[in-house]
């Protein structure tokens, strides 16, 4: 190469230290050793949503989610108000506990019958005059008097809960979790054992389920997991004995019910228009299968 019609002088190459591809070499093993801890550990973390039989990554253990979420729901039932409508709250027991057995039945059925000692069922109507209902990991489901308004019998109900025990049978917590460890501490927590990220693990707990977090106690799930929830709930529903036909006018009744407002219970779900459609396309499937 020319440079102002001169010929650029040659540099010498600066000897490296004697050490240099030594620690070269190091470094190149530590990151290839980090990289297939975070591959290993990932591989080891995966599973599948029941029913669906969806792919998922769990990186953490159904004891972890169950201690930080008992601890969170625990604290928040202390500061609710159990509501004073005898009718209503047996009302939401009485489907809870249908839904809780059928849920429990088909586990049994599918070879999942380990699954069931993440389940220690409650069923809880609050006062309070949101739109709202959730259900905390190892099926503690809370149901808020502001939905029972739009709730005209228990087959809607059941629609609800349905969906609610869906989110904690497919571990959508545990899959969100482990989404936002692998966004927020990547490879640093990929190349520890899951036994070591436990001051993590807290403050991911609070983000994820903490009380006084964006609508209402649990944080929006992605449309993704409110979608398989949908799908899922309805098949519980119906092994329970409801009519998942009434789905369909009842999610119609939701979207309209909030007004100018979409309910919090709606924030995150698919639009009206695809909601319905997709129910629409799974009932024949699952009245036939289920």
């Amino acid at each position: 190469m020319l440079v102002s019609g001169r010929r650029k002088r040659r540099e010498e190459p600066v000897p490296l230290p004697a050490s240099a591809p030594f620690n070269q070499m190091q470094s190149d093993m530590k990151r290839t050793i980090a990289i297939c801890s975070a591959a290993l550990l990932l591989l080891a973390g995966c599973g599948s949503v029941p029913v669906t039989g969806r792919k998922q990554v769990l990186l953490v253990s159904d004891q972890e989610v169950l201690s930080s979420s008992l601890t969170q729901y625990n604290t928040y039932m202390k500061s609710a108000t159990k509501s004073s409508s005898a009718s209503q709250s047996a009302m939401v027991t009485r489907v809870g506990k249908k839904i809780a057995a059928a849920t429990e039945k088909y586990l049994k059925e599918n070879g999942l019958a380990s699954e069931l000692t993440n389940f220690s069922w409650e069923f809880n109507l609050v006062k309070d005059n949101q739109v709202n209902a959730f259900c905390m990991p190892g099926g503690k489901i809370v149901v808020y008097e502001g939905l029972m308004a739009l709730v005209s019998s228990d087959d809607e109900l059941a629609v609800v809960i349905g969906h609610e025990v869906a989110h904690a049978v497919a571990k959508h917590s545990n899959e969100r979790m482990s989404q936002q460890i692998l966004a927020q501490y990547g490879a640093q927590v990929l190349g520890q054992s899951l036994s070591q990220k436990s001051a993590a693990l807290q403050t991911l707990a609070s983000q994820v389920y903490g009380v006084g977090a964006q609508y209402g106690v649990m944080l929006p799930f992605s449309r993704k997991h409110e979608t398989e929830a949908d799908y899922m709930g309805l098949i519980f529903m119906r092994m329970a004995g409801y009519n998942p036909d009434v789905a369909i006018k009842f999610w119609q009744k939701m979207s309209a019910g909030g007004g100018s407002q979409v309910p919090e219970f709606m924030s995150t779900h698919p639009s009206d228009t695809r909601r319905i459609s997709d129910i629409q396309k799974a009932l024949p499937e699952i009245k036939q299968k289920y």
